[in-house]
């Protein structure tokens, strides 16, 4: 039986469900997915109440910051682009220090492969850990830059930023603008991917090996790690969106 810590790329098929196949970073993306929601709903409840919990005004000073901060950047489109920006922030950041939590990616379980072998896999696997997940929030950051970019300058005005045939040198500039706009799903993806893997795999190996409290300061390193790559992806979608409303010169 292999004794070192379990490292893997792809995410770990744990069962069937209505045909459906759950993987352990699926499962803990339903989890966070249901406190996420749970988060909201008591918060949209204390509101409409006169006594309100400490819990509620922890919620409501953190949602403040984040809102006051990306006003900085989104100026008067940030009552209509906050809901998108903090829900990305939020979500991603949640994702990256659910993994963090003890027993994600260290309680096991048995299951069984098609050829009838049995293997432990962990119950549980951080969901920024799997390409899949990444690579779904990339394109979600991509397509709402298209749509805010279209609303805000017409599909017209939002296509003669990269179809510019006036000259040579301007079609050219306009196709790798294309090229550009479409690489930044792969920078976003990889980007969130390889930071919060790497990071998992380093807490792994240095567990592993030496056990008692030494990496304690490597956990604290991955907490900001997680925060700064939540912020990063959630400026990034600001900015874009700022950069795509903006008129071609």
């Amino acid at each position: 039986m292999n004794k070192g810590p379990h490292i893997s790329i792809k995410p770990e098929h744990l069962l069937d469900l209505f045909g459906f196949p759950l993987t352990n970073s699926f499962l803990t993306a339903i989890i966070v997915l249901l406190l996420f929601v749970l988060t909201t709903i008591y918060y949209n409840s204390q509101l409409k109440k006169v006594k309100r919990s400490n819990f509620f005004y922890l919620l409501q000073f953190i949602f403040k910051g984040i809102y006051n901060f990306f006003k900085t950047v989104l100026g008067t489109r940030i009552d209509d682009l906050f809901p998108l920006i903090a829900s990305l922030f939020i979500y991603i950041l949640l994702l990256n220090w659910f993994g963090l939590l003890p027993g994600v990616g260290s309680i096991l379980i048995s299951v069984r492969e098609n050829q009838g072998e049995s293997h432990f896999v962990p119950l549980l696997r951080g969901n920024t850990t799997d390409l899949n997940t990444t690579l779904v929030l990339a394109v979600v950051a991509f397509s709402s830059i298209q749509y805010y970019g279209i609303k805000g300058l017409g599909l017209a005005g939002y296509l003669g930023k990269f179809f510019n045939f006036s000259n040579p040198i301007s079609l050219v500039t306009g196709l790798l603008e294309v090229i550009s706009e479409f690489s930044r799903i792969i920078s976003f993806a990889f980007r969130l991917f390889g930071n919060i893997f790497a990071g998992e795999v380093i807490l792994s190996i240095i567990a592993f090996l030496i056990p008692v409290l030494v990496s304690f300061p490597f956990l604290l390193l991955e907490i900001f790690v997680g925060f700064i790559q939540a912020f990063v992806f959630a400026m990034l979608t600001a900015v874009f969106i700022n950069l795509a409303t903006m008129k071609a010169h």
